[in-house]
């Protein structure tokens, strides 16, 4: 994780590539392939690593593409350059640990379930984990499917909003991972929940336990993408092979009835969703508990400084 992170401040190369509905300078992209929507994070130059901006540029697309929802099959998620996204954002992390615990998690009663509320409707939500969260769990929202195309690194907070969609793509030599634990965080935005649902329980406690970084084929073989493809990056205005390739099972999954189709989709995300809301709470209480300890600032600092962290002895008794 923390070479991919440290890449997030080096520039990388930008293509062009069509946008029908957005300018090249929003953090989120919406584009339009026939039917198909195409979301691009759009921040190549720190590798698209996620940010509050971002996450409200996502909700906003989302409730664009949901009254557009007529002309739209189905929506792709990618990134622009080289990576789908490195995770966090560098700057909102170190803020983490100089804000207090109740703030860095505190969230409302909500008696109804999460899904059925638009953030606007909460109570006054401070600069919490579960409203970063919220912004970009939006997608699950979407009234048709979802295909992540992960074009290049996907790494923590970037790795997990891949699994909001129905279905991903993943480049072949693309780095994947969950390697909150070498920053000295629980893992968040809800890959605890999601995580054990595409891969079974063991595989999903060793790739978050371990924190390894696997390959896309990796990823394939576990069962965490529906295809790998080979990275070829194609000069614009063609589309990236991982794009063109999701665009293609977007068809695939959208050729039906869209009644039946989107309807279908409510359904199995109404069952992939039970228990979102615990998983939530138990994530952002956990971080936030983490987000106080010198761990978690020599995780941050060893990402800063672009060295390994040095984390204390073993605790006794941790919750």
């Amino acid at each position: 994780m923390n070479n991919l992170l440290r890449l997030a401040a080096t520039k990388s190369h930008v293509a062009g590539h069509r946008s029908l509905s957005t300018t090249a300078k929003a953090s989120v992209t919406l584009e339009k392939h026939g039917q198909i929507g195409i979301l691009r994070l759009n921040d190549p130059n720190r590798l698209n690593a996620l940010t509050a901006d971002m996450g409200d540029r996502v909700e906003g697309l989302v409730q664009e593409i949901t009254a557009r929802a007529d002309e739209f099959r189905a929506i792709v998620l990618t990134g622009e350059g080289r990576a789908f996204s490195a995770g966090g954002d560098l700057e909102f992390l170190q803020k983490r640990s100089n804000d207090t615990t109740s703030r860095n998690t505190y969230v409302p009663p909500i008696p109804r379930p999460w899904w059925s509320y638009h953030l606007s409707l909460l109570p006054r939500l401070s600069v919490t984990m579960r409203k970063f969260y919220g912004r970009f769990l939006s997608l699950r929202s979407l009234p048709v499917p979802l295909v992540a195309a992960l074009n290049g690194p996907a790494i923590d907070a970037g790795m997990c909003i891949s699994l909001f969609a129905d279905a991903r793509v993943v480049a072949k030599d693309a780095k994947l991972g969950f390697t909150f634990v070498h920053l000295g965080l629980h893992p968040g935005m809800a890959c605890t929940h999601y995580l054990p649902l595409l891969v079974g329980e063991e595989k999903a406690n060793y790739l978050l336990l371990s924190g390894k970084v696997i390959t896309g084929d990796e990823a394939f073989k576990l069962g965490l993408a529906t295809k790998v493809v080979d990275k070829v990056v194609m000069p614009a205005p063609v589309l990236h092979d991982v794009v063109a390739e999701a665009i293609k099972l977007a068809e695939e999954l959208t050729s039906g009835s869209s009644i039946a189709t989107r309807s279908l989709l409510q359904t199995l995300r109404l069952k992939q969703d039970k228990d979102l809301d615990m998983a939530l709470h138990r994530e952002a209480t956990s971080q936030a508990v983490c987000y106080a300890t010198a761990d978690y600032r020599e995780g941050v600092d060893a990402i800063a400084s672009k060295r390994k962290p040095k984390f204390g002895s073993l605790e006794q008794y941790y919750t």
